[in-house]
């Protein structure tokens, strides 16, 4: 026993040191719920919102979890239990992040601005504003989701913090270490999830206010930022030694869709912070969306000789999932039919394109996410009809500075995330040894395996 503690790295000692200190000053630290000129009336609190965002934010919670059956399914037997695991750990990490500086940093009054025609726009929030949850209470913000209370508007969002670098993982399951990979979660959280959170969704953010990039529920703050990052992972740590191998699980995978369909209910309409008509439209436009997805992947794999599977179907509705998700309470139900059939076909072509299988993207996460938020994103500055116009209402400036966001959120995630895995592979090495690979990581990572 002793010869065993006395290997264990230092690194393992620093890291629970680090939750100790974090625990520490959890106890002395006095919160700070005294009201402010961030909150005004209880009287504005609506029971309806209320109830309805407490509801959305337990569906977009269970999405992790569906995630990790959606990812765990598809990767080889020897690797599924890590692969689960490296989403379902993030309703750990990222929650505990978000709590202590996370949420500051998203919706923080902005501590670093770009001054543009006169006017300043947020890049990113106070580190210390909101830390620990400070004057986050059960008042509502006076300019933030004014009717439900903050407090809830910070959970709800918390869950959206968790799913995203979750979603990265299936571009490099069965080959990175545990460990590394947790510190790149919090590193990419930290430099690049809470900077487009803000700039996206703050009143006073760079890419909503000043370009006015529509983002209804995260296809450019999740999708976008998950898909770009796992592009660049894919490419940094570099193609498996074994990368034929069927699905081990086609039930978890199914099981999974069926999860990550449920959740995403919470996670469109519930983006209404209301319960409003706006949110039985996200709700309906999200159902339309997801459904013409899959029908579409399916028939458009058959007309080009591959078989109708399972397999495809769940792709194929996530696909159309990912699609709607910005523009879910600005279009009409019938345009959102035509999200998910023309990005389910975009997105099928990237998946088998010659570029794309260069790199081991394990789970396509890149031809799902990244090319379906590209897509939304695209498809939102033509279509949207509310909150402002689009191309076909006459919004040109308005597309236009929906391309010019595109570039500028793709060039960012793609360049930082690339840094910011070198640097973790600096500090510990992200790639497992080949012997390790060969084994599997369930056994090597985590001495547990699928019996």
């Amino acid at each position: 026993m002793e010869n065993k503690k006395a290997n264990i790295s230092l690194k393992w000692y620093v890291i629970f040191g680090v939750l100790t200190i974090i625990s520490i000053t959890s106890v002395l630290h006095t919160p700070k719920f005294t009201e402010n000129e961030t909150t005004f009336n209880l009287e504005n609190l609506n029971a309806a919102d209320i109830a309805w965002v407490l509801t959305s934010s337990c569906l977009v919670l269970l999405m992790t979890p569906g995630l990790s059956f959606f990812y765990g399914g598809m990767v080889g037997k020897k690797n599924i239990i890590s692969t689960m695991l490296q989403s379902f750990i993030c309703l750990g990490v990222i929650s505990i992040i978000w709590i202590l500086f996370g949420f500051s940093l998203s919706f923080g009054d902005s501590a670093i601005s770009l001054t543009l025609n006169g006017q300043s726009y947020g890049i990113i929030g106070n580190l210390t504003q909101y830390s620990f949850f400070d004057h986050v209470n059960v008042a509502p913000h006076s300019k933030i989701a004014t009717t439900i209370p903050f407090l809830l508007f910070a959970m709800f969002q918390m869950k959206f913090a968790v799913i995203t670098p979750a979603i990265i993982t299936g571009s490099f399951a069965e080959r990175v270490r545990f460990i590394s990979y947790v510190l790149f979660i919090c590193l990419f959280t930290i430099v690049i999830y809470t900077p487009l959170c803000h700039a996206v969704w703050h009143p006073n953010g760079l890419i909503g206010g000043y370009f006015g990039v529509k983002d209804f529920a995260g296809g450019t703050v999740v999708h976008m930022s998950a898909g770009i990052a796992a592009l660049s992972g894919a490419l940094f740590i570099g193609r498996r030694k074994e990368i034929t191998h069927n699905p081990t699980n086609i039930p978890f995978v199914l099981l999974g869709t069926g999860m990550l369909w449920f959740g995403w209910f919470g996670f469109n309409a519930g983006s209404s912070l209301a319960a409003d008509g706006t949110a039985i439209k996200a709700f309906a436009t999200t159902s339309a969306a997801s459904a013409m997805g899959m029908v579409t992947w399916i028939f458009f794999d058959r007309i080009n000789g591959r078989r109708i599977s399972a397999l495809g179907a769940c792709i194929g509705c996530v696909v159309g999932l990912v699609a709607i998700t910005p523009a879910a309470g600005y279009i009409t139900i019938s345009e959102s039919v035509f999200f998910g059939f023309i990005t389910a076909i975009v997105s099928n072509l990237f998946m088998y394109s010659k570029l794309l299988k260069k790199f081991d993207d394990t789970l396509d996460v890149f031809a799902c996410h990244g090319i379906g938020g590209i897509m939304g994103m695209i498809l939102t500055a033509i279509f949207a009809n509310e909150e402002g116009t689009s191309l076909l209402h006459g919004g040109w400036s308005v597309f236009g500075h929906h391309m010019l966001a595109l570039a500028i959120v793709f060039a960012f995630t793609f360049i930082v995330s690339l840094l910011l895995f070198k640097i973790t592979d600096l500090i510990i090495p992200m790639r497992v040894r080949e012997d390790k690979e060969k084994i599997g990581l369930d056994l090597t990572q985590h001495n547990e395996q699928l019996i």
